[in-house]
């Protein structure tokens, strides 16, 4: 099972890769369209697209990291069973929050898809294909979150560290 949950999470932040790979693609055709006098449209609104779908495809793989954000002032302040159960409350709300999350971006881009609904830009690209990006980023991300939750719950979460924090700038 790890394998495979692993294996989710580094696919889901290849492609996040693959999406920052289009975006400077899309980013230096419009560069190089407007030097030549040419006009392709829709480059910004796919740099747009992409660049909200490798943000999102990329959470779960950065939460499995240990490169989100945290403020450990408080959690940092107690130790032994207070510990446990505060990064489980903690786990707990993140995992609820991903999940409405997740289902609101999936009923977005389902509704968009029902609906037709397509960008005001001149590409009218269809709403629902960029946005699956982000409702499936979000999947991922709640699956991460549940994924710590029971390793924090069965003691075997190994707490990681990014390497960020002991830089001083």
């Amino acid at each position: 099972m790890r394998k495979l949950l692993d294996g989710i999470y580094n696919c889901a932040a290849a492609v996040a890769a693959l999406f920052m790979v289009g975006l400077l693609v899309m980013v230096l055709l419009a560069i190089v369209s407007r030097q030549l006098h040419f006009h392709v449209p829709g480059t910004d609104a796919y740099a747009g697209y992409l660049m909200a779908g490798s943000g999102f495809l990329a959470l779960a793989h950065t939460l499995k990291r240990g490169e989100h954000i945290r403020v450990t002032l408080l959690i940092n302040a107690v130790t032994g069973r207070s510990k446990k159960a505060m990064e489980i409350w903690a786990l707990g709300l993140a995992t609820l929050l991903a999940l409405l999350f997740a289902f609101y971006s999936c009923k977005l881009a389902w509704q968009s898809r029902l609906f037709s609904d397509i960008s005001t830009a001149s590409d009218a690209t269809p709403l629902w294909i960029p946005q699956l990006a982000m409702a499936l980023g979000a999947v991922v991300l709640v699956i991460a979150f549940i994924d710590e939750l029971v390793l924090e719950i069965r003691g075997r979460r190994m707490a990681v560290v990014s390497s960020e924090a002991l830089r001083n700038e």
